[in-house]
């Protein structure tokens, strides 16, 4: 069995490949609209036909890693998020990027939860906040590489070049995956509900399609269609509702929300997630098309986000040890929310220090707030429904991120439909930027009722009394 550190850094190669290529779509966004002659708001689809994919899929992946191994789904998924990152390099119209992003989110949806359930069956518990941070590491230097990177190859070279660099990580994560990671297997398999992932996966992509194809000018002429696809996918979401209070094993269980631990930590992460989501849609194109700044020069500025983003990851454990969940989880609402708020500031002469000592602090803070949502989450969850407990919080993460992006672009076009626009302008992405903000500072209302002693026992933390 390799240590807790080696197989951490395992995981967290896939979770490298699939943030790189998520920050250099964003960094591209702006040429790829003119390449494909599309208006950028409708390449909001190149990010949510991902999320859909993964919302699909996310609920089996926990059944597919009991059922088969974890080493071997583990594996076959980057083998297939691979496969589809050259599918993106060489698609030739905006349709067949999208069934490109789509296949990509069939790998994500095993690799990425099927990676932190390995983790978590085999890190002890008290392991658990330092083996978070150290998951995160790895992933968060691809936002730091993937502006500037991305940047520089849309700039200088082309935006399909951006794709293939997956491909090399990809070939050494499979390899390493193949090596190290241990063949976890349930000691006893629950039976797959098929009635409920037809429900949920027509259910969840339905109603996230609806809801992306209502924002933008393509909504106008789709209202009816985006109208009947959300109220069809409701319908189903609520007759799974329905069939997992008569079900003995939902493939997502709804009754973990009874841990309050657990149901604080996903739908405050909803709100929050949600504003974090529209972020890398709203801030490249405003650099690009708002102020003017090629593709690389966005880039540069963009990575100091995840730079902050790192120098947090050194520091969660400590401060979550000395402060506690409730405390860190509602002062850092405030100050995350004020700093996105303050993005809206922004113009074009806005000196370039001064948009990335902002980015670069917001990365810290907003760092902190996942590495604190993603180790609460799980606290009070028992060993033997950890794997239910991840299929449920990475489709409500999905579904938050895939939302952020619909109404980012919903924000940006009513912004210039109010001023008689065709043409987006600096000014609307500022609008866009307050409105997320404040969804941020929402979920401040859900941490407060937080016990002071939440999660103690993998934070540390002791409170007085």
């Amino acid at each position: 069995m390799p240590s807790t550190r080696v197989l951490t850094l395992v995981v967290a190669c896939a979770l490298f490949m699939e943030s790189l290529v998520s920050t250099v779509i964003a960094t591209s966004l702006a040429a790829m609209a003119a390449d494909l002659q599309v208006d950028p708001l409708t390449l909001k689809l190149a990010f949510t036909a991902y999320y859909v994919a993964l919302a699909m899929f996310i609920p089996v992946s926990g059944w597919c890693a009991d059922r088969y191994g974890a080493r071997t789904v583990f594996a076959a998924s980057i083998g297939v998020f691979t496969a589809a990152s050259v599918g993106c390099a060489l698609a030739g119209s905006l349709a067949s990027l999208v069934a490109g992003r789509f296949c990509q989110g069939l790998g994500g949806a095993m690799m990425l939860p099927v990676g932190r359930l390995i983790l978590l069956r085999v890190i002890p518990r008290r392991e658990m906040v330092s083996a978070m941070a150290w998951l995160s590491i790895p992933a968060l230097f691809a936002p730091i590489l993937g502006p500037p990177v991305g940047g520089f190859i849309t700039t200088y070279y082309h935006w399909r070049g951006i794709f293939w660099l997956n491909v090399p990580v990809g070939l050494v994560g499979l390899a390493l995956a193949l090596w190290w990671v241990p063949q976890v297997k349930a000691e006893v398999l629950r039976p797959l509900d098929w009635t409920g992932f037809a429900l949920t996966g027509a259910g969840l992509s339905l109603t996230i399609f609806g809801f992306t194809l209502a924002g933008g000018r393509a909504g106008v002429g789709n209202a009816p269609l985006a109208a009947a696809m959300c109220a069809t996918g409701l319908t189903l979401l609520a007759l799974y509702l329905r069939h997992a209070r008569r079900s003995a094993h939902p493939i997502l269980d709804l009754t973990l929300l009874r841990i309050p631990s657990f149901r604080i930590a996903l739908l405050g992460g909803l709100l929050f997630r949600l504003s974090v989501g529209a972020l890398p849609f709203l801030l490249p194109l405003m650099l690009q098309v708002g102020f003017g700044m090629t593709a690389f020069a966005s880039g540069t500025l963009t990575f100091s986000a995840a730079v902050g983003a790192v120098t947090m990851k050194l520091t969660a454990a400590p401060i979550l040890r000395r402060y506690g969940f409730r405390r860190v989880l509602c002062v850092n609402a405030v100050i995350s929310s004020a700093l996105m708020a303050a993005i809206a500031a922004f113009s074009a002469s806005t000196p370039a220090a001064v948009i990335i000592a902002v980015l670069l602090v917001g990365g810290f803070f907003r760092s902190l707030q996942f590495t604190s949502l993603n180790t609460l989450g799980y606290a009070d969850v028992h060993d033997e429904a950890l794997s239910r407990a991840t299929g449920l919080v990475a489709v409500t993460q999905q579904l938050a991120l895939a939302a952020g992006v619909a109404v980012a672009a919903m924000l940006l076009e009513g912004s210039r439909h109010a001023d008689g626009r065709s043409t987006l302008l600096a000014l609307d992405f500022g609008r866009a930027f307050i409105v997320v903000a404040l969804i941020s500072l929402a979920s401040l209302a859900l941490y407060w009722r937080l016990a002071p002693d939440a999660g103690t026992e993998v934070s540390g933390h002791r409170p007085a009394g």
